[in-house]
């Protein structure tokens, strides 16, 4: 499975944890309790940090994706013998590995 699938259905599953919580905050028997309107705004409160923060996550994380994926270019650019030397040395072990099966 892959990273963002894990994210996807971890996401999921905390989106449809809140709605059964808040489904059963709504309840209007409920409303004469002071603590449950409390209740109910730290739910709503802690679903928007937790939004934000998995929010900045994946940008920061594209932001790092993007910067590493530069260095990688600007090394195969400044050094393209070393890149093709391993590019070579890659083949050859690949190469070796699967004639031997």
């Amino acid at each position: 499975m892959a990273f963002s699938d894990t994210v996807s259905s971890a996401q999921a599953d905390l989106e449809k944890l809140v709605t059964d919580v808040r489904g059963l905050l709504a309840s209007k028997d409920l409303d004469s309790i002071p603590q449950i309107s409390v209740l109910r705004q730290k739910l709503d409160d802690g679903v928007y940090r937790a939004r934000e923060s998995t929010l900045n996550a994946a940008h920061e994380a594209a932001r790092q994706a993007k910067e590493a994926a530069y260095v990688a270019d600007r090394y195969a650019h400044d050094e393209p013998w070393r890149v093709a030397g391993a590019a070579l040395a890659v083949g050859a072990l690949l190469g070796f590995l699967l004639a031997r099966r």
